[in-house]
């Protein structure tokens, strides 16, 4: 297998971690990229910059400096972004099917620790881990999760 660098879509930055995760959508035709500022920049199959949203704060009163976007997917329709953030919250945002469709939060999932990491393998079910060592289901119809698994470590990754 030989590979071939085709775009950049993001210029370099100074310094280091700019980016803080990435996402492709389940329908390969938007590819979403979390910067350290926060901002999540949609781009089309083609690499070109479609949208932008910022994420919110659990709590607007700490700032927006208070939090780290750790993870991020799409729902299996591709309609959905979950965000994982340091902050101890998960938040849905409905980016809709169309570029330009209008953003807003359609759920919000608060945690007991910060959320490592996030799958979106089915309709309603979000599966995340936590850095107090669970790994939870939330499920998008009711706003509810639990937890599937427990261990003493942080979870670092999940696959699907």
């Amino acid at each position: 297998m030989q590979l071939r660098h085709l775009k950049t879509l993001l210029t370099p930055q100074d310094s280091a971690a700019k980016v803080t995760c990435m996402a492709w959508a389940p329908n390969n035709t938007k590819f979403a990229v979390c910067t350290v500022d926060r901002v999540v920049l949609i781009y089309d199959e083609q690499g070109e910059r479609r949208d932008k949203f910022s994420t919110k704060p659990l709590d607007s009163k700490y700032g927006k400096q208070s939090y780290v976007v750790n993870d991020m997917a799409f729902s299996p329709d591709s309609t959905k972004i979950a965000i994982g953030q340091s902050d101890n919250i998960i938040f849905v945002y409905r980016i809709g099917e169309d570029w330009g469709d209008k953003k807003a939060i359609c759920n919000k999932f608060v945690q007991t620790s910060a959320v490592t990491c996030l799958l979106w393998p089915a309709d309603q079910s979000i599966v995340y881990g936590l850095v107090d060592g669970k790994v939870r289901l939330a499920n998008t119809q009711t706003s509810k999760s639990s937890t599937i698994y427990g261990t003493e470590s942080c979870v670092v990754s999940l696959a699907s």
